[in-house]
This record gives structure tokens, C-alpha cells and sequence, in this order.
């Protein structure tokens, strides 16, 4: 019987902190560091502040092909590599995103990475981890506190109750706080209006973390969150309510990037973790540009498939950063190409070549789009034991055929031993350089941006919006915002908005249902299909197998 990723993450040697913080350079100081406990550290600002003029590091970017319930693992995969680098010579720090509660109680469960390729302490950083999330949290429901305080005390921005755009947040999936009714039980309660929440990172408190600089820059995008509009439609923002200084304080010690370490105790920096089909699905622009200036080598992720994902981290994160890429691993297992081939999940262990062969065309259409950014890409693929040889065989082919490297990796299994052969095919594309470029220009309008990407990367045939969201879009161009980039918010188990159409689906069309304003974080949001920002709990959630047993230890997580 073979291991959970829990049993071996709790049989790991790990180092202390600083031994790992030895390895890229970082002194043994109160200036450099906040110990958070044996094993985990917050790097703090004012140290990286010396490391400004040093070279940054390449950077390495590892997306997927479109999800599949059958997996695909690019945090385990992102682990692997930046093991495998360490493994032949190359200095590599791994930078990920920090766990939701929500999908580790719900469906998804942790997001650790798995097998021989994890980061631990795998139960603190699955559970509270170093409390970022709930400073994120905390800092959000304060200005909504404020909000509605403003309101019972005289309401002297004439805020109009039924134009409040900023709901309350939970790090939960509860799909009964979706929509509420607030301020009941009479006069000393307040305005009874409609309001709502969502999960934490959701929110564009979380969004803003992650883009931002320094704290000086967390503070002026926080202040320029759009709270709520007057009666004749002027906006209000958070600085107005004078927020953005007690919402900075509380996120003061959470903006300082966290350092913990793989199983191999190579480093890693996990920090911020927006939702990839809502907001960016990236870790925070300061956790990457520590590790840029840390090591010669940073593998990142990004969230979902490289059309959700991928795009984001290009179009947004890299716009707001100046963050170049020098190449992209996508993320392709057998089991998932399969699905896209048409084969159900309960018969994916038996060998089916056709289903392969058909499912291909998800995994070209992802390597097409990273290619129209014009940057270099390699194929990962995530072994499981029951791949056969002529299944990996046919998908190496395909992307010989499409002058792509692929490497099987076994990562899970091996940890960076593993992934030596991804590890050297990434290695040598950095050294042959990119020509990073974006899929669109700032100027253009907002909707030809929609379209641009609607057409492009999801190869739909048109996008539609009713009057209201063309109006909302020259709206916001009017105010100032055209310049800002598209964070479309869509089903990440398809290229179009219908979930059940796999494969490559093109001639679709994208249809608008609402488009928000997120001026702190800076970028549109644009709502398509069914796409909830408070998720719910499956029929039989994760949390049902979590308890601790007789030893005092946590078991159920993965």
C-alpha cells in the first residue's frame, strides 16, 4: 500500500529555516527575517530592498492543459522541477500560492503538491499556515464595517444602499452567505439592505496583495477600491471612508513573502492566492521578484489551464510587474488527455491510444497560445503508474512533430530525480531567450480586449453583451479605465463556457453576464457563464475524512 502525501510529508527531514535560508543568502538576522515558527519565515521588506539593482534570476512558468477531474498537478509538478534544477547544478527557488480552507475542507483538497513532491510543514501550510488569509480576510470586512457604519451615522457621502458593490468575505465555501440580508432588528442595528459573501480569495483585497510592490503601494491601490456609487452613479472609494490606512496596518506583516522548503529542503516562497477563474490565480509579485533576486532559477505557477491561468500571469501579473518570463512548462498527464478524448474518468486505467490521439488537440491548441506571447514551451508529462508506454509514446511524438520538447516526468514517485530530464530541457531553453510580448495593447477598447482574447485563446466566433454591459465598459473607459487589462472570470474545465465541451471546442460564443470594476487592483472583470464567487460543499466533502487521531496528528488531508 503505498503512502498519502500526509504520511510522507510528516516522515520529512526538514531543516531549520534558517539552514534554508543559508542557501540563497540570506543572513541570520532580525533585519532579514521574522522566524514564524522552526520551520517557516517571513522575509522582510526592508531587507529586499538591497537586492535592487541585483540581476533577477529566469523565470520559469508551469501551466496546464484544460483541467479534468482526472488531474493534471502543476504544483507538483513546479515542486519537481525546482528539485530537478537543484539536482543538476542550478540554483531554483519554487514560488506558489498559498491555500484556500475552502477546497482543503471541500472538494479540491490541498494544495501542497503531492507524492515525493511536496512543501512542507504540508499541515500548516494546508490549514492557517502564517495567518495571511485571515489578515487578508480581516482587512476586507473592516471596510465593509466601515461601510455600513458610515451609513448609520449620517451617511455623509450619500452612499446609495442599493449601489454598494463591496460584499463581506469568508476563507470557507458556504453557499448559504451568497446573498443575505443585513441590519435587521431595528434602528440600533442600522439600514437593512441586501449583501452577500465570498470567499476569500475572491477578494479584491487578495487581488491587490498579490500585485502589489511594497506597502506604500498596497496602501494607494487599497484606497482606490471602488466601495459603492451615490444616487446619481458617483463612485465612492475606500479612501474616502479614510480605510486604506487601518486595512494596510492589519496587512502589514502578511505582505512579507513566507519561506518554508521542499522535502528535498530546497527553498520555497509561498505567498497570496487569488482564484484563477475570478481574479489573476497568481502568488504575489513580491514573493516572485524575492526569488528572482534569491536564485538563478524561479519556477511559478499559475492557476487552471494556461487559457485561465497562463493568460492572466502574462496579461496582468507580468503587465503590472515588469515581469518577464523566460519560458513555459505545460502541464499534460495521459489520464487527462484521455478525458478530452472522450473516455469517462472510471475507465481511464485501461490503455486507449484513439482516446490519446483525440485529446491531443487540447494540449496543441495551449501550446499555440503560450506561443502567440512568444515565448519558448515545454511539455511535462505527469506520469501515473498506469500509463502505458505507447500512450506517453504518442504524445512525445506529437510534440516532435510540433517542435516541442517533452519529458515524462516522475516526480511524484522520485521527487527531483524525477523531473532531471524536464529540469534539463528547461534549463536549456532559458539560455536561448524569449520574446515575451502581450496578447493585446493597453490602448485598445475594453471589449476589443474581450474580444482579442475570446477569439485568440478560445477560438470563440463572437462575444456577446447586452446594451447595460456595453454601457458599463464605455462607462469605465469614460472614467479613466480603458487602459486596464481583462481578467475574465469562466469554467476552467473548458475553452468555451460550457464545462461539458472538452477537446478543443472553437466557433463558440463567449457570452457576458456582468463586467466589474476592481480600480484597486486594476483590471475589469468580466463574468461569463456560471461562475460562482462563494463557492458550495460537495455531497460529501473533504472535511469528512480530516479529524485528528490518537497520536494527535492530522489525518484526511491531500
Amino acid at each position: 500500500m503505498s503512502k498519502t502525501d500526509i504520511q510522507i510529508a510528516r516522515e520529512a527531514k526538514m531543516k531549520p529555516i534558517q539552514e534554508i535560508l543559508d542557501g540563497v543568502g540570506v543572513p541570520d538576522n532580525a533585519e532579514a527575517y521574522s522566524p514564524i515558527s522552526r520551520y517557516i519565515a517571513k522575509i522582510k521588506l526592508e531587507y529586499l530592498e538591497k537586492f535592487k539593482n541585483k540581476k533577477d534570476g529566469k523565470l520559469i512558468l508551469v501551466t496546464a492543459i484544460t483541467p479534468t477531474p482526472a488531474g493534471e498537478g502543476k504544483t507538483t509538478t513546479s515542486v519537481g522541477l525546482s528539485d530537478g534544477l537543484n539536482k543538476i547544478g542550478k540554483k531554483s527557488i519554487v514560488c506558489l500560492r498559498e491555500p484556500s480552507l475552502g477546497p482543503s475542507f471541500g472538494m479540491k483538497g490541498g494544495a501542497a503538491g503531492g507524492g515525493y513532491a511536496q512543501v512542507v510543514p504540508m499541515e500548516q501550510i494546508n490549514l492557517h499556515f502564517t495567518g495571511d488569509f485571515h489578515a487578508i480576510t480581516s482587512a476586507h470586512n473592516l471596510l465593509s464595517a466601515l461601510i455600513d457604519n458610515h451609513i448609520y451615522w449620517g451617511n455623509k457621502l450619500n452612499i446609495d444602499v442599493r449601489r454598494i458593490v463591496w460584499k463581506r468575505v469568508l476563507d470557507m465555501n458556504d453557499r448559504a452567505l451568497r446573498s443575505i440580508n443585513i441590519n435587521l432588528g431595528g434602528v440600533a442595528n442600522g439600514f437593512p439592505r441586501e449583501d452577500g459573501f465570498d470567499i476569500t480569495v475572491a477578494s479584491e483585497i487578495m487581488a491587490i496583495f498579490c500585485l502589489s510592490n511594497d506597502l506604500h503601494d498596497l496602501e494607494n491601490r487599497i484606497g482606490n477600491i471602488t466601495i459603492a456609487y451615490t444616487r446619481d452613479k458617483k463612485p465612492i472609494y475606500a479612501k474616502d471612508l479614510n480605510a486604506h490606512g487601518p486595512m494596510t496596518v492589519l496587512l502589514k506583516d502578511a505582505i512579507r513573502p513566507n519561506v518554508t522548503q521542499t522535502l528535498e529542503n530546497n527553498p520555497a516562497i509561498i505567498h497570496g492566492g487569488p482564484f484563477a477563474n475570478i481574479a489573476h490565480g497568481c502568488n504575489s509579485v513580491l514573493a516572485t521578484k524575492t526569488a528572482l533576486k534569491l536564485s538563478d532559477y524561479v519556477v511559478t505557477e499559475a492557476g487552471f489551464g494556461a487559457d485561465l491561468g497562463a493568460e492572466k500571469f502574462l496579461d496582468i501579473k507580468c503587465r503590472k510587474s515588469g515581469l518577464k518570463p523566460s519560458c513555459v512548462v505545460i502541464v499534460a498527464t495521459i489520464r487527462a488527455l484521455k478525458m478530452h478524448g472522450g473516455v469517462n474518468k472510471d475507465e481511464l486505467k485501461n490503455e486507449n491510444i484513439d482516446a490519446v490521439k483525440k485529446g491531443l488537440v487540447n494540449l496543441d491548441r495551449h501550446i499555440e497560445n503560450i506561443q502567440k506571447f512568444g515565448l519558448p514551451v515545454t511539455v511535462a508529462i505527469n506520469h501515473f503508474v498506469l500509463d502505458t508506454d505507447k500512450e506517453v509514446d504518442e504524445v512525445i511524438k506529437f510534440c516532435q512533430q510540433k517542435g516541442v520538447t517533452a519529458s515524462i516526468s516522475k516526480h511524484w514517485e522520485k521527487g527531483g530525480e524525477g523531473a532531471v530530464d524536464l529540469a534539463n530541457n528547461v534549463a536549456e531553453l532559458c539560455e536561448k531567450g524569449s520574446n515575451f510580448k502581450f496578447l493585446y495593447d493597453d490602448k485598445i477598447s475594453l471589449f476589443k480586449k474581450i474580444e482579442t482574447i475570446a477569439k485568440e485563446l478560445y477560438r470563440a466566433s463572437e462575444v456577446v453583451a447586452d446594451t447595460k454591459i456595453r454601457e458599463q465598459l464605455k462607462n469605465f473607459e469614460e472614467t479613466g479605465y480603458q487602459s486596464l487589462p481583462i481578467c475574465i472570470a469562466k469554467t476552467q474545465y473548458s475553452f468555451s463556457t460550457d464545462p461539458n465541451l472538452k477537446g478543443a471546442p472553437s466557433g463558440h460564443v463567449l457570452p457576458i453576464r456582468e463586467v466589474r470594476l476592481s480600480s484597486g487592483a486594476e483590471f475589469i472583470v468580466v463574468v461569463c457563464g456560471a461562475i460562482m464567487t462563494m463557492p458550495g460543499l460537495p455531497k460529501v466533502p473533504a472535511a469528512d475524512k480530516i479529524k485528528i487521531n490518537d497520536k494527535g496528528e492530522t489525518e484526511g488531508l491531500f
